[in-house]
């Protein structure tokens, strides 16, 4: 029998045209299509007829289908001698799972690729005007989880990195900014998230560290969302580009 082949593919943070152009070649010869809740679905209109299209996205709290049912699905479909795209928001390799599924796959003896894409925590502040690195206010980043804000060093990311990139961590904004700030971060450092970033959803909310929770609250600012400290959120004032609430040059529909 002939074994087929999975591609771990990135889809980029939002905006369809952000994803790879191999990431798209990766789509276009797809006999099953497995993706994620936070991909723009128009991207799925790269489909070949015929293609299965298998929706797979787990929401926080609620899990549609649970990792493992989705480690069963790549195995059996190219167990299959399918070629199988699996279709993850942002970059596969950050907070996306791909190194348990790749795991997978090598011990089921399945042949894969990792395609990378462009991860939000990069793309959703430029979209924003705030570059992660800038010569004169940071040459360090560190990209945290905030899911579980109370296993990060909070301490060690105050004293030692320039930017920090905060995923999924809406929920647990006032904690995260309240443990920073316990840990040294000064209140008046300034911060910002992202909600929706590069899709035409998104907003920003900026303002110190301190007050970043209530004013995001205010805001009504929820997941998917993007959190940054740093002196590079002040560039904002300058360099912010991107029509928020315009419509923009994104899509938002990757409801999800």
């Amino acid at each position: 029998m002939t074994i087929g082949k999975v591609y771990l593919v990135g889809a980029g943070p939002g905006d369809e045209k952000l994803i790879t152009v191999y990431g798209r070649e990766c789509l276009e010869r797809a006999d099953v299509i497995i993706y994620d809740r936070l991909i723009n679905r128009k991207l799925l209109r790269y489909a070949k007829p015929g293609a299965e299209v298998l929706y797979c996205g787990k929401e926080p709290g609620k899990h549609d289908t649970v990792q493992e049912q989705i480690h069963e699905l790549l195995v059996w479909h190219a167990q299959q001698g399918k070629t199988v795209v699996r279709l993850k928001g942002g970059d596969p390799c950050v907070f996306g799972r791909v190194g348990e599924e790749a795991e997978v796959l090598a011990k089921a003896g399945i042949p894969f690729e990792i395609v990378p894409g462009v991860t939000s925590g990069i793309a959703a502040p430029a979209y924003a005007g705030i570059p992660v690195t800038h010569r004169d206010y940071a040459d360090s980043v560190a990209i945290v989880s905030g899911h579980r804000s109370e296993q990060v060093d909070w301490e060690a990311l105050s004293r030692g990195c320039d930017t920090i990139l905060v995923y999924m961590g809406a929920a647990n904004l006032p904690d995260i900014c309240g443990r920073l700030m316990a840990a040294g971060k000064p209140s008046d450092a300034p911060a910002a998230v992202i909600e929706w970033g590069t899709t035409e959803r998104q907003r920003t909310v900026a303002a110190p560290l301190a007050t970043l929770p209530d004013e995001a609250r205010k805001a009504g600012i929820s997941h998917p969302a993007i959190i940054i400290i740093g002196d590079v959120v002040r560039l904002r004032e300058t360099i912010q580009w991107f029509p928020e609430g315009q419509g923009g040059v994104g899509n938002a529909d990757a409801s999800s």
